[in-house]
């Protein structure tokens, strides 16, 4: 199944007689959280034009828990995500289309944790808000309740000692900016550089200029000449676990599986004990 949807295809989809439940999922770091300033409503933008229909999903509080040593972003008890998604309607035998401003990350954090914890059919809106060409809606829905019940599947997920050992079994990818990944400049966390042994991958890289994914022929291209071809186990962190779903969606999109590092560089570097490699070169 095609872990992206084009606006036109979800177009069709919400005109059928089964619509998937489309959760609207804005958030985004640069403007989430500035510095000595509460944070950006993205309920208002919401609020402001939706896709009709939309349920808004606060990723900060529904797809997260409090930051702290597990990381910005960590994941959130999972209890608590199930019952969010089942009052935005959300149930095993309905399609979940997922999007957000363009970026894509939070997005791909929904659509992650969906899919990570059972979901069988969540797809991702290529390009977000701005491909969407239909009206827009300030109504806001009030969805029947949902069945989903999130069991997680051991086999997506990594916790700090499963990053390490992958990066030196299988194939981790860094997902930040690659001035991050090599410790020039660390804006966010306590330390710059990256985990030894990963291999930098900047997300960004996966889309265009128009914020959609390259053609997945070109993912694999990409991906594989970093090193995940021939059944490598392959696995991702990010800053905060956010930007890294990105990166694993990027690689369903080329066929790749990939396990996601939650906790990422905000919860490895608060850490001193564990070890950081910094400069352009994995080790």
């Amino acid at each position: 199944m095609n872990a992206i949807i084009s606006a036109s295809e979800l177009a069709g989809a919400l005109a059928g007689a089964n619509p998937p439940v489309l959760l609207d999922v804005r958030w985004q770091l640069s403007v989430a959280k500035a510095a000595g300033e509460p944070p950006f409503d993205w309920r208002a933008e919401y609020r402001a034009g939706h896709i009709p229909g939309a349920v808004f999903v606060d990723l900060d509080r529904e797809l997260a828990g409090a930051p702290g040593e597990r990381g910005r972003h960590p994941l959130p008890d999972l209890a608590g995500f199930g019952a969010a998604m089942r009052r935005a309607g959300v149930s095993s035998g309905r399609q979940v289309v997922v999007y957000d401003g363009g970026q894509g990350w939070a997005a791909a954090r929904a659509w992650w944790l969906l899919g990570w914890t059972g979901h069988p059919d969540v797809r991702v809106l290529d390009g977000g808000l701005p491909a969407w060409e239909g009206p827009l809606s300030v109504e806001e829905p009030t969805p029947e309740e949902g069945d989903f019940q999130p069991v997680p599947d051991p086999e997506g997920f990594l916790d700090a000692d499963a990053a390490a050992a992958l990066a030196r079994s299988g194939v981790l990818f860094d997902a930040r900016a690659a001035e991050r990944y090599r410790g020039d400049v660390e804006p966010i966390d306590r330390v710059g550089g990256h985990i030894p042994g990963a291999v930098s991958a900047p997300t960004t890289e996966n889309v265009g200029a128009d914020g959609r994914f390259l053609p997945a022929q070109e993912l694999r291209a990409r991906f594989g000449a970093l090193g995940a071809h021939d059944g490598a186990k392959v696995g991702v962190y990010c800053g905060s676990g956010v930007s890294g779903a990105h990166e694993v969606l990027a690689l369903a999109v080329a066929g790749i599986p990939a396990a996601l590092y939650v906790g990422s560089w905000s919860e490895w570097s608060s850490d001193p004990s564990r070890p950081v490699a910094v400069g352009p070169a994995p080790q």
